[in-house]
């Protein structure tokens, strides 16, 4: 865990030593480093023989925590919109 927090803090300082330099090319490798990522993991959940034979227990469970979480963001985002920005000025909010 301490290597996790040392990489990201490396990764903080660099990007603030060069803060005034175009890098334009970060957003593009974080890119293709997230599908490179998502790429291996698929390859690491379909070689796990446990996962495949559990895989219809594991999508419904998996599926009932994605609609979870969706439905809770959806309803506090629209509890933060409510209480926050509703009924306030718009052209504040811009």
């Amino acid at each position: 865990m301490l290597k996790v927090v040392g990489i990201m803090m490396l990764g903080v300082l660099s990007g603030y030593l060069l803060r005034n330099r175009s890098l334009r090319w970060v957003s593009k490798a974080i890119m293709v480093a997230i599908w490179l990522l998502l790429f291996l993991l698929g390859v690491a959940v379909g070689n796990n023989a446990e996962i495949m034979d559990h895989l219809d227990t594991i999508g419904w469970s998996g599926l009932l925590l994605a609609v979870g979480g969706v439905l809770g963001s959806v309803l506090m985002a629209w509890g933060v919109y409510r209480f926050f920005f509703q009924g306030k000025d718009k052209s504040t909010l811009a």
